[in-house]
């Protein structure tokens, strides 16, 4: 997995679960497995096979061979070693009074909540910022779900970057446009990944990889199939409880991206300070 791991973590459920699957080699299921425990990092040691193959939307089977692939005897010793090592934490209360929309929005609140967690330890983040500030130009990639993530990055970073290149449309002109920019100077890429993940971005970022591109990557997890081209994975949890996929956790995170990209650019505030200037003169706001 190509997550950076050079700095140190916030000790909480979550992060103790992911130590415990690096360094493994795991299947799309597997992978699908691990990120439901982490979202659940704090029930995961009470629940039986059958309630995590459940919460997983996998089988049974699977997760058996999951607690295998990760060195146990079966999911029995899986869930023993996690008592042990993942501290108990306090449930939230319990939803059976909320309708589907609270419920929706409750689980949004839990995925901002652990990515408060993470942010704990703003190294992260902060590298990433010092990478792609010193991308000059920079380009920024999303590809369908994703694509308003990027667009929304772009569009604020550009305010304060000299050199934004959006990439949110596929097809056989992509690695004409990285090209473009590796050769006007490009040194980092950024990606927004989300579910469901195209193989189109999967291979981008491997394209970028081999132009020489340091790639930092947002991602719904860091077991998401982008991390082994990531050199860099922020990870965001996206709620699944619609019809279709929610991003608040992502797109807080993009935000806080771009916080630490101004902090890197030293003229940063100046053209802040000058774009607004320009847009009053030009009476672009009505507020």
């Amino acid at each position: 997995m190509s997550v950076d791991r050079s700095t140190g973590a916030t000790d909480t459920a979550a992060t103790r679960l992911q130590a415990l699957f690096e360094g493994h080699r795991l299947t799309p299921t597997q992978r699908r497995i691990a990120h439901s425990m982490v979202r659940r990092a704090a029930d995961v040691p009470f629940l039986s096979s059958v309630e995590l193959a459940e919460l997983a939307g996998v089988s049974q089977p699977s997760v058996t061979r999951f607690a295998v692939a990760l060195g146990f005897d079966g999911y029995p010793a899986l869930r023993r070693h996690l008592r042990e090592v993942v501290p108990a934490e306090q449930a939230a209360a319990g939803p059976g009074s909320y309708n589907e929309y609270q419920q929706a929005v409750e689980a949004e609140i839990e995925n901002l909540r652990h990515l408060a967690e993470l942010l704990a330890d703003p190294r992260p983040v902060q590298k990433a910022g010092r990478v792609l500030a010193a991308s000059r130009p920079l380009p920024v990639l999303g590809l369908r779900a994703a694509a308003s993530q990027a667009y929304g990055f772009a569009y604020f970073a550009a305010k304060v970057h000299p050199d934004v290149r959006l990439l949110n449309e596929g097809g056989t002109m992509i690695q004409d446009r990285i090209d473009a920019a590796v050769r006007a100077g490009a040194t980092a890429l950024l990606c927004f990944a989300l579910p469901r993940h195209p193989r189109e971005v999967v291979d981008t970022l491997a394209y970028a990889q081999e132009a020489g591109l340091t790639v930092v990557t947002v991602a719904d997890s860091a077991f998401a199939p982008v991390a082994r081209h990531s050199d860099l994975l922020l990870p965001a949890a996206v709620g699944t409880g619609l019809a279709f996929d929610t991003a608040c956790a992502p797109m807080l995170l993009g935000r806080v991206l771009l916080e630490a990209l101004c902090d890197d650019l030293p003229d940063a505030q100046a053209r802040l300070e000058q774009f607004d200037a320009n847009a009053a003169a030009r009476g672009l706001f009505v507020e």
